[in-house]
């Protein structure tokens, strides 16, 4: 029967089923390409974010260095989530921006010449839920009665966007190494 219709049909018909036939294609075309590409634009706009998001967060982890060679604790808490959780190396833990401010006041204050440092080696961002974690390196030094101390090891922060800027909401140190003076002998 279609075979017959062909046949029967005059050359303007035919012209006409030809064209629509060749409209349907290309619209076809037009909305695979939209399903495929539409999902792709929005990962490389995720893309663009995650790495704006992530040097962002690597220049406030520079800015609290800075303020922890300072001694500006008011510089350090202003990266911390108001609940922020840090485990110190020593497994001791401490809940909250102020909390924490003042153990670093207290740190200073015993040790005037102590620096940390922490320097990252990954940031993963999760743009959808505005969640990040932190990776990397961190050394501590300070002089004790009877010498130098260095300790460092590992780090893991996780950050969040709070009011519209990256917080830290929890950090966790953990030491590899520890040299000089008897504090690296006293197991915490």
């Amino acid at each position: 029967m279609t075979v017959r219709a062909t046949l029967d049909a005059s050359p303007r018909q035919t012209r006409r089923s030809t064209a629509d036939s060749r409209c349907a294609r290309w619209a076809r075309r037009i909305v695979l390409a939209v399903i495929v590409l539409a999902p792709l634009q929005m990962l490389s706009a995720q893309g663009s974010e995650a790495a704006r998001a992530s040097q962002e967060i690597r220049r406030l982890r520079a800015e609290s260095n800075a303020a922890i060679a300072r001694h500006d604790t008011a510089g350090i808490a202003r990266t911390f989530a108001p609940n922020v959780v840090v485990v110190a190396s020593t497994s001791s833990q401490t809940v909250g921006r102020d909390a924490n401010a003042r153990v670093f006041a207290e740190i200073f204050q015993a040790r005037p010449d102590v620096t940390y440092r922490r320097t990252p080696d990954a940031v993963e961002v999760f743009v959808p839920w505005h969640m990040a974690s932190e990776r990397g390196r961190w050394v501590g030094s300070w002089s004790d009665a009877d010498g130098k101390v260095t300790v460092g090891g590992t780090y893991f922060a996780k950050w969040r966007v709070l009011d519209g800027a990256w917080k830290i909401e929890s950090e966790t140190f953990v030491p590899d190494r520890c040299d000089g003076a008897k504090y690296c002998e006293k197991v915490p």
